[in-house]
């Protein structure tokens, strides 16, 4: 968990593979916690073929077989249905945007939304930010993404930096 902190969480991702890989994780947990997922991390990136969205995408009921019969992801048939769903989802938002990078970093005007709470406690769990991207992206077709879970997917992939104020990771995100 402290190397994920310290190393990938809240730095700005401009690969669509990346974000997708993320957004598919965030939404498989949902309801656990993030240790169980980034536990199961490496599990996923076999399965998933790299997370690759073309590949995902093309995922059958044979395939989805596959992935809920084996316990080193989260075993829930909705969500990943979800996630055939949502690569395929994600692929028109990067025929539409010329990448899913463009899409979601133009929420921003390109630039991270910098929070740096005093302490844990200040740290949001969703935001007008997530709300709208929330909605936005359901109306594209993408399933778990609301807003919570969507608050949690901008803070991996940096578009929202929450480092709290004493944290080392944060004097990293700054340069």
């Amino acid at each position: 968990m402290a190397d994920y902190h310290d190393r990938e969480w809240a730095v700005p991702s401009h690969d669509d593979v990346h974000l997708f890989e993320m957004l598919t994780l965030e939404g498989a947990q949902a309801g656990l916690s993030w240790a169980v997922v980034l536990f199961k991390r490496p599990r996923y990136r076999e399965l998933y073929m790299g997370f690759d969205p073309a590949v995902v995408a093309a995922f059958g009921p044979d395939r989805q077989g596959v992935l809920l019969a084996d316990s080193g992801i989260v075993r829930h048939r909705s969500k990943v249905a979800a996630s055939v769903t949502n690569a395929a989802a994600f692929i028109e938002v990067q025929r539409g945007f010329g990448s899913f990078a463009s899409y979601l970093w133009g929420w921003v005007d390109g630039r991270p939304v910098v929070n740096h709470p005093a302490d844990a406690a200040e740290v949001a769990s969703r935001s007008d930010l997530s709300e709208r991207l929330s909605a936005d992206l359901k109306k594209r077709g993408f399933r778990f993404v609301g807003p919570t879970i969507v608050h949690s997917f901008l803070q991996a992939v940096g578009v929202i930096d929450d480092h709290l104020q004493g944290c080392p990771a944060k004097r990293r995100s700054e340069g």
